[in-house]
């Protein structure tokens, strides 16, 4: 193997270990290698490295699509292309792939060059979503569309289990509270951070709402947008009855 400088990060130790978290063990090595290489360490060492991640990155988000979008189709056959389309978007969306690169390691195994790495692109998560799709790729150029499946399905499995039947369209709460809000006249609802907690790359947010100035809820998330449609879903749930219902003096 010829590419000096992406070896002496990526130890056949290190590879070994990665291979055995990922299920996969590699024929060829350079195209792990490639999927694990940032633009920004290829921009540095050019020949240190058989290229950068981009171009995997394309191909294991058509691949990860695919495979996501059979196993949703093949599990859900009465739902509309609409449903799916909106369960599949919300289950490869970058903030769900950043959370299954940092679960896989995937982070640690990147290759940076100087300044991304002092940037805290280990901890981005549109850099994690990337190397996931780049690993997929990889995979797929590997061992082919069956092996790049038996990762993305072991990967995904929990996920597809308890997709509740109720929330299959990822409603957007935050939408349907403030439509409820200006149906009555009433202000809009309001969103504040109350706490957040855990490290850097696993950093959880609580968001309260506040509505109709009577009713409250808090929700919690990974990201402050994922909190907000939480509380606004705790929300609905208190005072959808009691608004969308006329009184019996109306």
């Amino acid at each position: 193997m010829r590419y000096t400088a992406a070896v002496v990060h990526l130890t056949n130790e290190l590879l070994n270990d990665f291979e055995s978290r990922i299920g996969h063990r590699f024929g060829d090595r350079s195209c792990i290698i490639r999927a694990l290489t940032h633009k920004s360490f290829f921009h540095e060492t050019r020949d240190a490295s058989p290229g950068d991640n981009e171009t995997f990155e394309f191909l294991g988000d058509a691949v990860l699509g695919f495979v996501i979008g059979d196993a949703l189709f093949r599990r859900f056959p009465a739902l509309d292309e609409g449903a799916l389309s909106k369960i599949k978007a919300f289950m490869v969306s970058a903030p769900a792939l950043a959370a299954k690169a940092r679960l896989s390691g995937m982070g640690e195994m990147l290759l940076l060059g100087v300044g991304e790495e002092k940037s805290g692109g280990r901890r981005k998560d549109s850099l994690l979503a990337n190397v996931f799709e780049a690993v997929v790729a990889a995979v797929y150029l590997d061992g082919g569309i069956e092996a790049a499946r038996d990762l993305i399905l072991r990967t995904f499995s929990a996920d597809l289990e308890r997709i509740d039947a109720r929330d299959l369209l990822f409603q957007d709460y935050k939408t349907a509270l403030q439509e409820i809000a200006q149906s009555r006249g009433l202000p809009l609802p309001e969103y504040r951070v109350v706490d957040e907690y855990g490290p850097d790359h696993e950093k959880r947010f609580v968001v309260e709402v506040t509505f109709d100035a009577e009713i409250s809820a808090r929700g919690e998330g990974s990201s402050k947008k994922e909190a907000q449609q939480q509380a606004a879903k705790e929300a609905l749930r208190h005072c959808e009855s009691r608004l969308a219902t006329p009184s019996r003096g109306e």
